[in-house]
């Protein structure tokens, strides 16, 4: 089973024109990627299986000016892998929370981040 991501064509050269004309917009389009990873973050939450709590407030997101990513997870909680993939050894049923998150909010981010390159894009031309 591969990972849903949404990609963007050309999002790498984007990125390397922004940092080389207009970096100070960099800030903005991690801005942008942490904001909409946060909103796929709060769709898991509703979805994450609960037993004490710990999975659920193990997710967090982050966002660089490539990409948002949401994790679930840590030291104290090595479980989340298996909640969320499967484990057929111990029985372990997939329940993949996040990527049900993330189709819940796919078509919100899609709209979301092209209104928000475009914006950038239009105030690199502004600029220019």
């Amino acid at each position: 089973m591969s990972e849903p991501t949404v990609e963007v064509i050309g999002l790498n050269r984007f990125v390397r024109q922004l940092k080389q004309l207009e970096p100070d917009l960099l800030d903005e389009l991690k801005a942008a990627n942490k904001d909409l990873a946060s909103s796929v973050e709060s769709e898991a939450r509703g979805l994450v299986p609960t037993r004490s709590g710990n999975l659920a407030s193990s997710l967090r997101s982050t966002g660089t000016a490539r990409s948002g990513v949401v994790r679930a997870g840590k030291a104290r909680v090595p479980y989340a892998g298996p909640i969320h993939f499967g484990w057929a050894r111990r029985n372990i049923a997939p329940n993949p929370f996040l990527w049900t998150a993330l189709d819940r909010r796919r078509d919100e981010v899609e709209r979301r981040y092209g209104a928000e390159l475009e914006r950038i894009a239009g105030e690199v031309s502004d600029r220019g």
